[in-house]
């Protein structure tokens, strides 16, 4: 390899930057963080992490073939665990505060960039079968995975169905006769197909299956299924069990498939926390059917949560390559200025600034409310799981749609620069993208969403009490009228909860009037899906706007400097006028705003991004990404982006070589065939 051109000084409009800033991007960091002493932990077990990590090799994973990218995953997923559980006996041992606790988070970013093949494990099945184990199941099997004396997956998804989960047409057959299952794959659509790390990285899975007693459904249930041998790796008798093959992106996870013929497990096999099948066959149903799906709950809070991140990853590199890229002056007769000084440049990065940290603070409450079901859950309640659903449901299509968008527009924000993959912008965008359409695609789940809108519209119609996040409903039915616009972040926040109401009551007049010509009820919910969706997603934004504004302008303000809420009040309004801005067709169909009104909000929509431009680096700094979690060439700490461009493309292995092979068996010969 040539030597490195990467000067080991700070560029000096990024240190412009960040010597200008109005506040302490540490508090920031602090502040994103969950405090100080959370931050603190974060690097301290990101740098252990870190150390050593070879970093050259990280970055040419994309020259790589797919078999090798697979390999290298899976190697420095397994060292990074190496280090954890060292790092747990070093300073808390007997805990489990590092690991495993910290493998399924963002800490491990950067050090895995095709994915961690045994991600899904932690993030999904040990929390499953958390959930759905009896006591005496999880010592049996349960621990091990957990201590990863074995590995696995969660299998649900299949080549022909993958939200509507009673479409799944795996099978588990009761045989009283032996006291086991038999689960079978009957056809090629009922493969499991998907789950990370399935294809060579498990020997065993949490498989969702029909179950079957006496050929009678009783609908999904969880399964714990051995599919390869523990010694050899080698799949057991009935396994059908490979990898997928090359994807957009999540390049290094493993995603595999998996058929099953006529594999028989132990009837104790069959997580049997909330519903259990005897061993004379006697069936005793799950309280609730919501709880057979709550690892998926929670996975949509931790989607919303990582989507967040993701784009402060792009807004990350894309606002730091803005602060040392020079083009297009202004003024004919003046230097090119930074581009970040164009407005049209502050419009594509500010915005998407402030939506990721929208998506942080809402994931923040959404998390804060799966805490208090889990506990009630515990306790046998479960009143409260409908909402839990609804707004974890919200929060992942809204989130996984606006940083997908919002990716791409930073994408393009750093020019042609952003194209290489040595930007990452490709790999953060196809992640982002991604979670769209795995753990419930984004439509499906606005329906399910409309439908719970549409029986606490019926709720509240009856003088019924609902739930915390959809009282809102019952005020508008109550005060039909808006009232006056006055442009405050209460007002917005309201304005918005008022049009979800009001797409609300138009959804279900459609589906009441339906209904009274003599459609079903799918029929009917299928033929109004359009408005069911439109006003899924308005809910979903109103909890953004108040969990936004109620966080900067609530009691945790006080904790905070003056510097930093005022830093938090400008992302916040740019956040409540630009996503008023966007939405104002809805706006307007409800509410009168004037002229006046809409002028106002342009006005304010430039003026607070001017008051951003001299913040906008050290908001970034906030978010706290070391280089390896970015890796970015535009956009690392120290700013040197033509450098570093420069250096990956004298790195590049197709530039190790004058002459490529194909000049002289195809090219030449070719050439001189034409003389």
């Amino acid at each position: 390899m040539p030597p490195s051109v990467i000067p080991t000084t700070v560029n000096p409009d990024i240190q412009k930057e960040r010597n200008a800033a109005s506040f302490s991007s540490e508090e920031f960091a602090s502040f994103w963080s969950g405090g100080e002493e959370k931050l603190k932990f974060n690097r301290s077990v990101r740098d252990y992490l870190q150390k050593d990590v070879d970093v050259e090799e990280l970055r040419q994973i994309h020259n790589k073939s797919h078999e090798e990218i697979y390999e290298q995953s899976s190697k420095s997923a397994i060292a990074a665990a190496r280090k954890l559980q060292r790092l747990q006996k070093e300073r808390n041992p007997g805990g489990n505060d590092y690991w495993p606790a910290m493998y399924d988070t963002q800490v491990m970013w950067g050090i895995v960039p095709g994915g961690n093949p045994f991600g899904v494990m932690y993030v999904m099945l040990v929390k499953a079968l958390q959930a759905q184990c009896t006591p005496e199941q999880y010592e049996e099997f349960g621990k091990r995975i957990e201590n990863f004396e074995v590995c696995g997956t969660y299998a649900q998804t299949e080549l022909g169905h993958g939200t509507y989960l009673r479409g799944l047409e795996t099978r588990a057959d009761f045989d009283p006769k032996t006291d086991e299952f038999v689960l079978n794959t009957p056809k090629i659509s009922s493969y499991k197909w998907w789950p990370g790390g399935l294809g060579h990285s498990s020997n065993h899975c949490m498989v969702m299956a029909q179950l079957y007693i006496d050929n009678k459904p009783k609908g999904p249930h969880m399964f714990y299924v051995q599919v390869r041998d523990e010694e050899t790796h080698e799949p057991l008798p009935g396994i059908h069990i490979g990898d997928i093959g090359k994807k957009m992106g999540f390049i290094g996870v493993n995603n595999g498939f998996l058929g099953l013929k006529n594999v028989r497990i132990p009837r104790t096999r069959m997580l049997m926390r909330h519903a259990q099948v005897n061993a004379d066959g006697s069936y005793v149903s799950s309280p609730s059917n919501v709880l057979t799906y709550f690892a998926m709950v929670r996975t949509r809070c931790v989607i919303a949560w990582n989507n967040a991140v993701m784009l402060a990853i792009a807004a990350t590199i894309a606002t730091r390559y803005s602060a040392v890229r020079r083009q297009s002056p202004i003024n004919p007769k003046e230097p090119e200025p930074q581009i970040m000084d164009h407005v049209t440049q502050q419009m594509k990065l500010f915005p998407e600034i402030a939506t990721s940290v929208a998506y942080r603070l809402a994931s923040a409450h959404l998390w804060n409310l799966y805490d208090i079901t889990l506990g009630d859950i515990s306790n046998g309640r479960y009143e409260r799981l409908p909402e839990l659903h609804s707004l974890s449901c919200a929060l992942k299509v809204n989130c996984s749609s606006d940083s997908t968008i919002g990716v791409e527009r930073l994408r393009l924000a750093c020019g042609g620069h952003g194209y290489l993959s040595s930007s990452n912008m490709g790999p953060v965008y196809v992640n982002a993208t991604a979670a769209c359409t795995y753990e419930g695609e984004n439509t499906v789940l606005l329906l399910q969403i409309g439908r719970f809108l549409m029986k606490s519209w019926r709720a509240a119609l009856s003088g019924a009490p609902l739930a915390p996040t959809v009282r809102y409903l019952a005020e508008v039915q109550k005060k039909p009228e808006f009232g006056s616009w006055t442009g405050t972040w209460e007002n917005m926040a309201q304005a918005m909860q008022f049009a979800a109401a009001k797409k609300t009551a138009l959804a279900f007049k459609s589906l009441s009037s339906r209904l009274s010509r003599g459609e079903t009820e799918e029929t009917a919910a299928n033929h109004t899906g359009i408005e069911l969706t439109q006003a899924a997603e308005l809910h979903g934004r109103a909890f953004v706007f108040s969990s936004f504004t109620d966080e900067v302008t609530g009691p945790n303000a006080k904790t905070r400097s003056a510097a930093l809420n005022q830093v938090l009040e400008n992302l916040l309004e740019l956040y409540l006028v630009k996503e008023s801005l966007n939405h104002m067709a809805n706006l307007l169909r409800f509410i009168n705003l004037t002229d006046t009104d809409l002028t106002r909000l342009q006005d304010r929509l430039e003026t607070v991004l001017t008051k951003l431009r001299p913040d906008a680096v050290a908001i970034v700094d906030g978010f706290d990404f070391s280089d390896v979690q970015l890796n970015s060439t535009l956009g690392s700490f120290d700013g040197n982006a033509y450098e570093r461009i420069f250096d990956a493309a004298m790195k590049n292995p197709m530039n190790q070589k004058s002459v490529p092979k194909s000049f002289h068996e195809h090219l030449k010969p070719f050439m001189k065939s034409n003389i």
